[in-house]
């Protein structure tokens, strides 16, 4: 494969960053389908049941998945600073160190998914009526996990040398491919969640595999060599240093949403369904908003490592406020749509009341996710990792699982869920907004 990816440090800064958030945002659309199709098919084949065995996994999952997410981030400013400074020894030791990583990580995941992932469900107050069918889900799914664990430290490489294009390639592919093994093993074989859980591990594999192929081929330094994976202890410690705060925010984050979940899974099977239903779309929203995230930790990392610093000054700017907006038109648009997404997925009444409730009760507060997380990437990116994690850490675990815990025995509703998650937006953007406008977080041009 001939050298596609060129660095961020030079041209247009919106140019720049549009065409490589660009591909992002359609591959995650097409990330978002997986689970989505998942979801839609279950509902409708399966019914109200089998959805909330399938959604009441995420939050788990997430969990999981957000601690792979926040290495890999720590390990893609690593390498995008050596690759915007030329450094060709450096960036090979540290792509091969990620994939090393990424080997481990996918060992301990799978065994920890599936051995534990029924005591787990139980600690989640999972219903008796719908547990059997998450435990299949969820132990199916982890038995995959070298796929999409791979599959994400492939990315997080390819996003760091600026190549954003060929994942979206893949991910249109296998996402194809899991719709069509839906509809094969759910519609026509009869296998239940099983069968979801199967056509998404294959589909993660697949898109792994065609990574592996790229960067087996690619002609320069992030070439992956099987000979050469193995781990650089001064590479690690970046990457830990950098990575590990962050994936310690998104799991313990994660960790405080699967205790939201137990409490929605206690107002019973529909609640669960509805606010299943409303996750889905809510990943749409979220596009956005992630695509930039990725996009600027490259951009700021790139052009740090290549002294670029009022560049990435105004990059950032630039990436915030388009985050911004974006992620609020969605939010309008899921505001006035709710009603005919969520009875997509199940047009029970109750199940489309509910997802619809919280729907607009969150939906017009996007842009302050979109602030926080958009703010928390240019930080990161900067190598200033701490601060992120300890203001997402506190509002978005301790204030709402405080809240959570208080208010849920006081008033007994559903609502009180509903309206944590805004709630602690809005604190953590104050103090984003604080420390982004007071801290010197970047060198001064020189």
């Amino acid at each position: 494969m001939r050298r596609s990816a060129e660095p961020m440090t030079g041209g247009s800064i919106w140019k720049r960053m549009i065409l490589f958030a660009l591909p992002i945002l359609l591959g995650n659309l097409f990330q978002q389908l997986y689970n989505t199709v998942d979801s839609l098919i279950v509902g409708n084949f399966l019914g109200s049941s089998a959805l909330a065995a399938v959604t009441s996994s995420g939050s788990l999952i997430f969990m999981l998945v957000g601690f792979l997410s926040g290495i890999s981030s720590g390990a893609g400013v690593v390498a995008a600073a050596f690759f915007g400074a030329g450094d060709r020894k450096n960036l090979h030791r540290t792509v091969h160190t990620m994939v090393a990583f990424g080997l481990a990580f996918g060992l301990v995941m799978t065994l920890f998914g599936v051995c534990l992932s029924p005591q787990i469900l139980r600690w989640m107050d999972t219903p008796e009526s719908v547990m059997t069918e998450a435990v299949t889900y969820l132990q199916i799914y982890f038995s995959g996990s070298f796929g999409f664990v791979m599959y994400n430290i492939f990315v997080g490489i390819l996003h760091a040398v600026g190549d954003s294009r060929h994942p979206l390639y893949y991910l249109i592919f296998s996402s194809f491919v899991n719709l069509a093994l839906d509809l094969l093993f759910i519609g026509v074989f009869h296998t239940g969640v099983g069968g979801a859980a199967f056509a998404t591990v294959i589909s993660q594999v697949l898109s792994a595999g065609l990574c592996f192929l790229l960067l087996r081929k690619a002609e320069d330094s992030y070439r992956v060599r099987v000979r050469d994976i193995r781990f650089d202890r001064r590479i690690l410690g970046q990457i830990v240093r950098i990575g590990f705060p962050a994936g310690a925010q998104n799991s313990i984050i994660s960790f405080a949403n699967v205790i939201v979940q137990s409490h929605i899974n206690s107002f019973g099977e529909t609640v669960m369904a509805g606010y299943g239903a409303y996750t889905k779309i809510e990943g749409f929203g979220f596009l956005p908003i992630i695509s930039f995230m990725m996009a600027l930790t490259t951009f700021v990392g790139q052009n740090l490592g290549a002294r670029e610093y009022e560049r990435t000054r105004k990059g950032a700017r630039f990436g915030i406020l388009i985050s911004v907006l974006l992620a609020e038109l969605i939010g309008i648009l899921i505001f006035f749509l709710a009603p005919y997404l969520i009875a997509a997925f199940d047009s029970s009444p109750e199940v489309v009341r509910f997802g619809v409730e919280k729907a607009r009760t969150a939906a017009l507060f996007y842009f302050l996710l979109a602030y926080s997380h958009s703010t928390s990437a240019v930080l990161r990116g900067a190598g200033r990792a701490m601060f992120p994690m300890g203001i997402m850490v506190f509002f978005w675990c301790v204030v709402r699982v405080v809240f959570l815990t208080v208010m849920i025995p006081l008033t007994q509703s559903i609502q009180a869920v509903y309206w944590v998650y805004p709630l602690t937006w809005s604190l953590s953007s104050a103090a984003f907004f604080i420390y982004y406008r007071k801290a010197d977080w970047l060198p001064k041009a020189k």
